[in-house]
This record gives structure tokens, C-alpha cells and sequence, in this order.
């Protein structure tokens, strides 16, 4: 297939779920200001810090106040991981590739978008944040199943399911680092209450809690580390997306699996072979921020180098 072509299927499911992702975070954190009598700034700086974008947002934002993050992490076009700017980047690659989608997956995703303008445009997210995020993480879970019913699993299917698994990944990481590290305002709060909404918030954030309680009786930071990094029947955790975007990469090369004609082959099936051999003792010991960062600087070579093998002509459309 044109590598044109499986650039923008690639990015196209990247950036929805991106979208998704920060819909879920923002969406979890409404929650939980009604359970966690702490400082606004604690509460929403963090998921700044979940996107990376602290220094832009702090060059045309005074505080993160819930006001503030919201608009910054929904609306903002400025802002190229906002929700309007990863779906508006989305729906111009799917506009770019009409031909090889399904027609339901192009009217899902522009419904979404018509959606999102519309809200932005009545300031529905400031009257009912909660309902509005909670609609639209609904219509990301649609598209992803109208992809799955009504695309042919070829290699245009594989080029977007490793797109979307690579990013789940990367948020999957962001999220379990920023709480580590950034969202309890207090050293006394461990172990407190506090502590275990957090780590429940955590869970919720990638929509793990009722798969989590299924596996462990009770909510440790330990058990939430592992199930979220090395699970390997979980959808969302680090370990199971991981193996799947390996497994779609062999697809499209045709690369038996073990070994590797490419780098991002290498990269990525040198990742799995790791992730399938650690112990969440050994990560926490060595150290779980430089565990979890040292995994995110890894996912981006292996995008990068998916871009040298596949694509290798420019760069994916731009945000608004």
C-alpha cells in the first residue's frame, strides 16, 4: 500500500486515541475533586504534566485552576494534544484516506467532530463538563468498534491498530508516572485514604478498576504498578498493547515473529522480550520514574523509527 496511505491510518488512530485518553483523564478528575478536599492546583496541574505540555501552558496560563486545564487540554487550538486538535487531526487523515476506510468509520468520526465544534461552540463543556466528556468518550469507543466491524483486517487495519496501541501505551505510562510522583500533596497522605482514592482515580483513568479488582482483593500501589505495566491480558496495560503492536508490525512486514528485518522490529520486539521477563520488584527497585520515562523516550524511537521504515516523507497533519 502507499506509505501516504498508511501514514494517515497510522496517525489517524493515534490521535483518537489521544483524544480519548485525555477526555478519560480530565473526566476521572471531576470525580474525584468530589472525594479529595485538596488544593485546586494539586488537582489539576498533574494533568498537564500527564501530556507534557507544562511549558506551554504555563506561557499563556496564570494558574492551573480547573478552568484553565480544561479549556487548555479541550478546546484549545493552540495546544496540539487538546482534544480539538488531536480529533481535528484525525478527521483531516481520515478525510485524506476516504477511500480505503469504511463509510461508517468516516461518518463516526465526523460526527464526533461536528460534536466537539458544536460544543465549543455553545460552551457545553462549562455547563455540563462531566456529561459532555462522558458523550464523548463513548463516540471514541464507537469508532474504535466500527473500525474493528467494518474494516478488512489487512495491513491498512494493522498500520491503524499499531498506532493506536503505541500511543495507548504512552498514556498508559504518563498517567501511572504523574501519580508516583505529582498528585498527592502531602508525604503523610500515603497509605491514608487519600492514598487510596488516588490510586482507585488511577485506575479508573484507564479504565482498569473493575479488571484490577477481579485480579487483587485490595488496592496497593505495587499491585497497581504491575497490573498497569505487565499484564498481559489487559487491554490497557503497557505490556498487552505492546505485544499487539508487534504482533500488527509482523503482519505488515511479513517477518516471522522473533526476528526482525527493520529497526522498529528490533526496537519494539526487543521491548516485548524485556516486559515479558521483569518483575514489578526489580522496576520499583531500580527506580519507577526512571522505569516509566526510560519507556516513553523508547516508545518515541520506535516511532520514530516505524516513520523511517514505513513512511519516511515528512511528517503526519499538522494541528490546527
Amino acid at each position: 500500500m502507499l506509505s501516504r496511505v498508511a501514514d494517515s491510518i497510522y496517525w489517524m488512530c493515534r490521535y483518537i486515541e489521544r483524544a480519548e485518553n485525555i477526555a478519560r483523564f480530565i473526566d476521572v478528575n471531576l470525580h474525584l475533586l468530589l472525594d479529595v478536599p485538596i488544593a485546586e492546583a494539586h488537582q489539576w496541574a498533574p494533568l498537564v504534566s500527564v501530556t507534557g505540555d507544562d511549558a506551554d501552558f504555563k506561557a499563556r496560563y496564570d494558574a492551573p485552576t480547573q478552568v484553565n486545564v480544561v479549556k487548555f487540554l479541550t478546546f484549545d487550538r493552540q495546544n496540539p494534544n487538546s482534544i480539538y486538535s488531536s480529533l481535528w487531526s484525525a478527521r483531516e487523515n481520515a478525510r485524506s484516506v476516504r477511500e480505503v476506510i469504511s463509510s461508517e468509520m468516516w461518518e463516526q468520526i465526523n460526527r464526533s467532530y461536528l460534536m466537539l465544534r458544536d460544543a465549543d461552540a455553545t460552551d457545553r463543556v462549562a455547563q455540563d463538563p462531566a456529561g459532555f466528556l462522558s458523550h464523548f468518550k463513548k463516540s471514541c469507543h464507537l469508532f474504535a468498534g466500527t473500525m474493528e466491524a467494518t474494516m478488512t483486517h489487512g495491513e491498512a487495519w494493522h498500520f491503524g491498530r499499531m498506532g493506536k496501541l503505541i500511543e495507548r501505551a504512552e498514556k498508559t505510562s504518563r498517567i501511572l508516572d504523574v501519580k508516583y510522583f505529582m498528585l498527592l500533596p502531602r508525604v503523610d497522605y500515603v497509605g491514608s485514604p487519600y492514598d487510596g482514592l488516588q490510586w482507585t482515580a488511577l485506575l479508573r483513568s484507564a479504565s482498569a478498576f473493575e479488571m484490577y479488582r477481579k485480579k487483587h482483593r485490595t488496592i496497593t500501589p505495587e499491585d497497581v504498578a504491575a497490573f498497569l505495566i505487565l499484564d498481559c491480558d489487559f487491554p490497557r496495560s503497557m505490556h498487552y498493547c505492546v505485544i499487539k503492536a508487534n504482533e500488527s508490525l509482523h503482519e505488515i512486514t511479513g517477518t516471522p515473529m522473533g526476528e526482525f528485518t527493520n529497526r522498529a522490529e528490533q526496537r519494539l520486539g526487543r521491548l516485548v522480550g524485556e516486559l515479558d521477563y521483569s518483575e514489578i520488584s526489580e522496576i520499583i527497585a531500580g527506580g519507577l520514574h526512571q522505569y516509566l520515562d526510560s519507556f516513553q523516550a523508547r516508545l518515541n524511537d520506535i516511532g520514530a523509527a516505524i516513520h523511517e521504515s514505513f513512511f519516511g516523507f515528512g511528517s503526519p497533519v499538522p494541528a490546527p
